[in-house]
């Protein structure tokens, strides 16, 4: 199946808007992955194909980068549960802890900063600052209200300030 044919399962995406947002999307699948770039790119096929073969149908209700970062969060999700799933199960039989994956070192104090937010945090501040997208629309990714995105980026960017005004205060 060639790609014009594939994309006739989702006629309002084209070739050309899928390039325009691609280091998007790849920057939002390797965060979802700690920065690994083989998962990144195992998310990114997996939502192409999803989308290709009209598994995931963009409806025009948002726009495509929205629509595209919401199907590598979900992908991202269902691989998590199933790790985590696998994980429970060989700790049960093997009564071994399983080590935490190890964070990429980051240097900048900003960043250090936004890493130490919960998780709910931490994605709307990336979302908003760093893939470019509104409160509305990264609440959209998260899978939440847009009133409950408004909170974790207000409460967020108030984490921000202080941690960073404290490590300013010390140094």
């Amino acid at each position: 199946m060639r790609d014009s044919d594939a994309l006739e399962n989702n006629p309002h995406v084209s070739r050309s808007a899928l390039e325009a947002i691609h280091s998007q999307v790849y920057g939002w699948a390797l965060s979802r992955c700690d920065f690994d770039h083989a998962t990144a790119e195992d998310l990114m096929q997996q939502a192409y194909v999803e989308l290709l073969s009209g598994s995931a149908r963009f409806d025009n209700k948002s726009t495509l980068k929205t629509f595209l970062f919401s199907v590598v969060q979900n992908l991202a999700r269902s691989r998590f549960r199933r790790i985590s799933s696998r994980l429970r199960l060989v700790k049960q039989y093997q009564q071994e802890s399983v080590t935490d994956a190890i964070e990429p070192g980051v240097d900048d104090a900003v960043w250090r900063a936004v890493r130490a937010l919960p998780a709910r945090q931490r994605d709307i501040i990336e979302l908003v600052f760093c893939r470019e997208l509104t409160i509305e629309q990264a609440a959209s990714v998260m899978g939440v209200s847009t009133g409950t995105g408004r909170v974790h980026y207000d409460r967020a960017k108030k984490a921000l300030r202080s941690r960073l005004q404290d490590w300013a205060e010390e140094e």
